[in-house]
């Protein structure tokens, strides 16, 4: 009485040939389970796929051991960028950057980026914040954006001291402690989810006709995000705090920089002069520190003392940003190839 009829075994078999040929067995079996009401478990499928010469079963990988997961959510946040073929119509590699929560596997916020830039990362890191609010530590690799590492060469170890990089300087600014793993492997848990992403994510937009990577991100947040933290994610008790109410992630999450004001009330950045005027809080801002901010639609807001003084724009030829912005490409084309012949 238990026996699956012939008429179900001709329905899964068309099913699998038709829509779900690329899937693994447990994405297929969820598909069977939500949208065609066949309620057939792991196994059962399995063996019919593997008695019609459907699926050929592999090799079992090694299993390692895996590091125990915080106890509380919001103790430790992992963030990582996976570059990859994410739509086959679409010639071009995109990166996707995710965050997870250690503890639960939840993943608040994600977003495909044609590249792996500063404040592509930025924009990831304040959106989860704004989700979920502040958290104790971040665990990331040593990507430039993150750390400064000193490789190699005639300057090696002449000056070890160096200056924090922005987003070090922002999270410190949250009180966020910043973590770099040595390997890749030491990022587990987001590096098996990107895994996951890959191999189901690419599927499901190939179901939903997914065609621009503008259409892949409003998948990607509407409907996947919720899908896999409703079904993947492990309960845990909150550590997350609410964002103080004195910060401005406009003027946290930027590039920013400290300059002196001339005789004449002026600055220099990235070889544009600024006039700034008169301060409320002193005659003279002569020979003082300022803080200039460069936010990631180019604007700039100089700050004297948290005290905004002046917003202005970048200028759009700006051959200072253009070159940093080359310098930046091809460090992250570098580090690229370098996790790619490591991976091999």
């Amino acid at each position: 009485h238990r026996k699956i009829s012939d008429q179900e075994v001709k329905q899964i078999l068309s099913l699998r040939k038709r829509l779900y040929y690329d899937f693994n067995i447990m994405h297929f079996m969820d598909k069977l389970h939500e949208v065609h009401k066949i309620p057939y478990c792991y196994e059962s499928i399995r063996q019919i796929l593997m008695k019609n010469q459907v699926h050929v079963p592999r090799k079992k990988r090694k299993a390692y051991r895996q590091r125990r997961r915080m106890s509380k959510a919001g103790m430790l946040v992992q963030m990582d960028s996976s570059v990859h073929y994410w739509l086959p119509l679409v010639e071009d590699k995109w990166w996707l950057l995710a965050m997870i929560d250690d503890a639960t596997n939840e993943v608040p916020y994600a977003q495909f980026f044609p590249k792996d830039t500063l404040f592509a990362n930025m924009h990831v890191i304040r959106r989860f914040l704004e989700l979920k609010g502040t958290f104790l530590s971040l665990y990331v690799d040593k990507a430039s954006h993150f750390t400064t590492t000193r490789h190699g060469g005639l300057h090696y170890q002449v000056a070890p001291e160096h200056d924090d990089t922005q987003i070090e300087r922002a999270l410190r600014e949250l009180d966020i402690h910043l973590i770099t793993a040595n390997s890749p492997q030491a990022k587990g848990r987001i590096e098996v989810t990107f895994r996951f992403f890959q191999d189901r994510l690419i599927k499901e937009m190939r179901l939903a006709k997914i065609k621009t990577y503008r259409q892949a991100n409003t998948f990607l947040l509407t409907t996947f995000l919720p899908w896999y933290n409703a079904k993947y994610t492990h309960p845990a008790e909150l550590v997350y705090m609410p964002l103080p109410a004195e910060k401005n992630l406009d003027t946290v999450f930027c590039v920013k920089k400290e300059r002196t004001v001339n005789k004449d009330h002026a600055i220099q950045f990235y070889g544009q002069v600024i006039q700034l005027p008169s301060s409320q809080k002193t005659l003279s801002l002569a020979n003082r520190k300022v803080d200039v901010c460069l936010l990631e639609d180019n604007q700039l807001v100089v700050m004297f003392k948290n005290m905004v003084l002046v917003e202005s724009k970048l200028q759009t030829n700006n051959k200072t940003v253009k070159r940093a912005f080359v310098v930046e490409n091809l460090s992250n084309q570098r580090e690229y190839v370098a996790t790619r012949e490591n991976n091999r």
